[in-house]
């Protein structure tokens, strides 16, 4: 079955809900909200990774994120954080994360492989084309599937030389992530091609401008979007969803599910 991850951003900045849940209390009852409606996971981030968006101090972040992380802790849901500073991921994992979300797949931080490696952390690894600042600057590929795979199966091999469990590893195309709506639109298309690394995979097509560029839609009417993408990706083998809106989401797969067998 296809798990949900739902996203709880605390961040003023980030594309489709930033500001909204700034505020720890805010953030910690949305991310209730979300648990309720079917999450089996929450993706805690305290700093947004939008094209264009400028970087965060590692303070800034804890600040945002540890205090979220507490107030969600006792819930049956997973916790994972999202971000690429082993300082952060630290902390976060010593409030109640299990799961490290790490968009730059290992490489932004030295430290961030061993520390996941001895804390046993579930370790998501993301497919991005330079960093968030430079990432949608005219980005080519020969052939976007096997730049992903080739990408994600090495960074699946250094997580595993690094000392993390491979059981513990996930892969994530990175839809948006230096990738034109076409290059998003072919990785969602051949999703298996990318089973063959015999990992989780974990699909976000949440809202994100590929679906805008279908239909023109802006950022918050980008549901249907959002559910058409989600279920073409569960159904070509997609393990976790990450979405804004789990209520939605959720019976959509289960009708799916039900039509499909």
């Amino acid at each position: 079955m296809t798990k949900l991850m739902g996203v709880v951003n605390v961040t003023p900045d980030s594309f489709s809900d930033g500001g909204l849940y700034l505020d720890p209390e805010a953030a910690i009852a949305h991310g209730r909200e979300l648990a309720g409606a079917g999450a089996a996971i929450l993706d805690v981030g305290g700093e947004s990774t939008r094209p264009g968006a400028e970087g965060v101090p590692a303070e800034e972040e804890l600040r945002r994120v540890v205090p979220v992380i507490r107030g969600l802790r006792d819930l049956e849901c997973q916790i994972s954080v999202d971000t690429s500073k082993a300082s952060v991921a630290e902390a976060a994992l010593g409030a109640g994360a299990e799961i490290v979300n790490d968009v730059t797949a290992l490489r932004g931080d030295s430290a961030m492989a061993a520390l996941c490696a001895e804390r046993g952390a579930t370790v998501v690894l993301m497919h991005m084309r330079g960093d968030p600042r430079t990432m949608q600057d005219d980005p080519r590929y020969d052939d976007v599937v096997a730049a992903v795979r080739d990408f994600l199966a090495e960074r699946l091999e250094a997580a595993v030389a690094a000392g993390i469990a491979a059981e513990r590893i996930w892969l994530d195309p990175g839809i948006g992530f230096g990738k034109t709506a076409a290059h998003n639109m072919e990785l969602l298309r051949r999703l298996g091609e990318l089973r063959e690394l015999g990992r989780p995979l974990v699909v976000g097509t949440s809202r994100k401008s590929f679906i805008g560029r279908v239909d023109g839609s802006a950022a918050g009417e980008r549901l249907g979007g959002t559910i058409a993408s989600s279920v073409l990706a569960a159904a070509e083998g997609a393990d976790v969803l990450r979405v804004h809106d789990v209520a939605e989401m959720r019976q959509a797969l289960a009708v799916a599910t039900a039509i499909l067998g």
